[in-house]
């Protein structure tokens, strides 16, 4: 028998695993009210070792999806909406140089930030979505004005930036999106580039540093809503957009079935449909949450795609699977406590 081991703020609870593709489901209590509220939040799929990682910088990482958590939830206890829960948590992670977004985000091979994001309301299935973004503070901000203040629900590159300017959504200098971690690793892409004569090359999987995060959440008027924000990957071309900001790809919700948030092989989740599919096979197959969470992911990794997905149903079921050696991720239960986790379990 497989255990996965859950953090729960001062406490470890044991939950029993054995499926191939690492997922972690949970079930409502049958006396809990039709409407409680239900979050779950992630910072990114991939190669995270426990080797790689100081307990002073996996304490961080665990802190930082707290607060995320905390203050998404925050909002949800108060009667809030689902949507300022999500776009809250994923304001918090953009502004945290930990994680690939905002001001962490990814260099482009010309050494450049390009940032995109997505949200999606599940009670009337409106969007909003932004790409190629250099120089705004929070993506997420910008592409919940796209989908509530035009009649567009993607925008792009320059005509985003002046969309945000329209509607005084902060803009930083280049600058303030450089950190030294991110800078080495474009180093380090391109001298490995370089050594293989120019060729632009797949990252192999231990060198995979995925940090794109999201968050899910169900409120008390019974609304899902889903949310993504991305740097991109490293060393990719100028102008390349992945599945975080796509609708169907890498951000999906809706009431009648589930909300989506997805990390990973941007290109492999795009091809698969994997934020879509998930519903998709809730409402056509009936499946649970967490099974059709399962296939999705699975789908996106016979192309060769690798990350995971966090998911909530309509009943604040919840479904985080991956198949990369570790997720950072974190969900209320129903409890009320927090689980907090990194790793993929052995």
């Amino acid at each position: 028998m497989k255990w996965l081991t859950f953090l729960h703020l001062g406490f470890l609870a044991l939950i029993p695993v054995g499926i191939p593709i690492y997922a972690q489901t949970s079930s409502p209590s049958p006396n809990m009210i039709s409407h409680k509220i239900a979050m779950v939040v992630h910072g990114g799929a991939g190669t995270i070792e426990p080797h790689s990682m100081t307990p002073e910088l996996e304490k961080e990482y665990r802190a930082a999806i707290e607060s995320a958590l905390r203050v998404g939830t925050g909002i949800l206890e108060k009667g809030g909406s689902s949507l300022d829960a999500v776009e809250a948590a994923v304001r918090l992670l953009e502004d945290d140089p930990h994680f690939n977004a905002g001001r962490g985000a990814d260099f482009t091979s010309a050494g450049t930030n390009e940032m995109d994001a997505a949200i999606m309301d599940g009670r009337t299935r409106a969007a909003g979505a932004v790409a190629s973004v250099q120089h705004v503070r929070n993506p997420i901000t910008l592409a919940r004005a796209v989908m509530e203040k035009s009649k567009h629900v993607f925008l792009v590159g320059a005509g985003a930036e002046e969309f945000a300017r329209q509607h005084n959504i902060a803009l930083m200098d280049a600058k303030y999106f450089w950190t030294q971690r991110r800078w080495d690793e474009l180093q380090k892409e391109k001298a490995a580039e370089k050594a293989a004569g120019g060729e632009k090359r797949a990252a192999a999987p231990e060198e995979r540093r995925l940090g794109t995060v999201g968050a899910v959440a169900l409120d008390q008027n019974g609304n899902l809503a889903a949310a993504t924000s991305t740097g991109g990957t490293t060393n990719k071309l100028p102008g390349r957009v992945g599945d975080s900001p796509i609708i169907g790809a890498g951000t999906f919700s809706d009431n009648k079935s589930c909300a989506v948030s997805c990390t990973g092989d941007g290109e492999f989740f795009i091809r698969a449909s994997v934020a879509h599919e998930v519903a998709v096979l809730m409402e056509e197959r009936h499946l649970s949450v967490g099974e059709a969470a399962e296939i999705a992911l699975a789908n996106a990794q016979k192309l060769g795609g690798t990350g995971g997905l966090i998911a909530l149903d309509k009943d604040g079921n919840a479904a985080l699977p991956f198949n990369t050696s570790g997720m950072y991720r974190g969900q209320l239960m129903l409890d009320g406590k927090f689980a907090i986790a990194i790793y993929r379990e052995p």
